[in-house]
């Protein structure tokens, strides 16, 4: 039962943090550098399934060990270095194979998939921690 309230708890921290930097602080960035490859529908069925996934992973990879640990600093690291891996996979393999992926929509995507993550997995930590 803890993990589910792991994940659920994730899913709020990291999704209302994602739309908030995608929605608002990071919107005209991520405009002007992608804009001829930003669609004009949002495909849901597919961000779902990405935040789905990607929750887990967290709570997987960076909650459970730092449950299992008692050490807010393990939700950390490891948030932050699974959130570099991922958002760093996603971005390198851009730059390497698309025409025209910009340097630095790479550097501040990584940047923040590290801190979102990191984030996420912090504030799970200690918000499982006080309901359980």
């Amino acid at each position: 039962m803890i993990y589910a309230k792991a994940y659920a708890l994730t899913l709020v921290v990291f999704f209302g943090l994602d739309f908030l930097w995608l929605g608002l602080v990071a919107r005209g960035f991520y405009a002007s550098q992608l804009a001829h490859l930003i669609r004009d529908n949002v495909n849901f069925l597919a961000a779902g399934a990405f935040y789905l996934a990607y929750v887990a992973g967290i709570v997987f990879f960076a909650v459970a060990p730092a449950l299992a640990e008692g050490s807010w600093r393990k939700a950390l690291v490891s948030g932050v270095v699974l959130g570099l891996l991922a958002y760093g996979t996603y971005d390198m393999t851009n730059l390497a194979t698309l025409k025209d992926w910009p340097v630095a929509m790479s550097l501040v995507d990584m940047v923040w998939g590290g801190f979102v993550t990191g984030a996420a997995a912090l504030a799970a930590y200690g918000l499982t921690r006080a309901v359980s």
